[in-house]
């Protein structure tokens, strides 16, 4: 393989697993801690040994308790989102699923509330 190709093959099959596991999760998952779970990202070094799975619930989730019932519950299906996925994928080994959830929306959502929030002070004022 040249050594140019290695970072765009692990971007494809990020992607690739992303759209996976989304769909696996949706349709063959019937874990109640997983309902509502969305796959925002997934990211993988060059040599695809794991894939480092963000997620989120559709329906925003505020305290930590369910953030990790949901985590917990990714992990316990852990083996078996794996093995669906070494069907799917098409590589030689399947990469180990490491779970996170992303935070980056919440924060960019309360920033936005923020920035509402100033604007709105600043009409008041005028």
């Amino acid at each position: 393989m040249r050594t140019g190709e290695s970072p765009k093959r692990a971007v494809r099959v990020a992607d690739r697993l992303r759209e996976e596991l989304t769909t696996i999760l949706a349709r063959e998952v019937r874990d109640p801690r997983l309902e509502n779970v969305m796959v925002t990202r997934v990211e993988m070094p060059d040599d695809l040994s794991f894939a480092r799975v963000l997620v989120r619930t559709i329906v925003p989730v505020e305290d930590l308790a369910s953030k990790k019932q949901v985590l917990s519950g990714l992990v316990s299906a852990a083996g078996r989102l794996r093995k669906s996925l070494a069907g799917r994928i098409g590589l030689r080994r399947t990469p180990e699923l490491r779970f996170y959830w992303d935070d980056g929306f919440d924060a960019s959502e309360r920033i936005g509330q923020l920035l509402a929030e100033i604007e709105d002070e600043r009409k008041h004022r005028e």
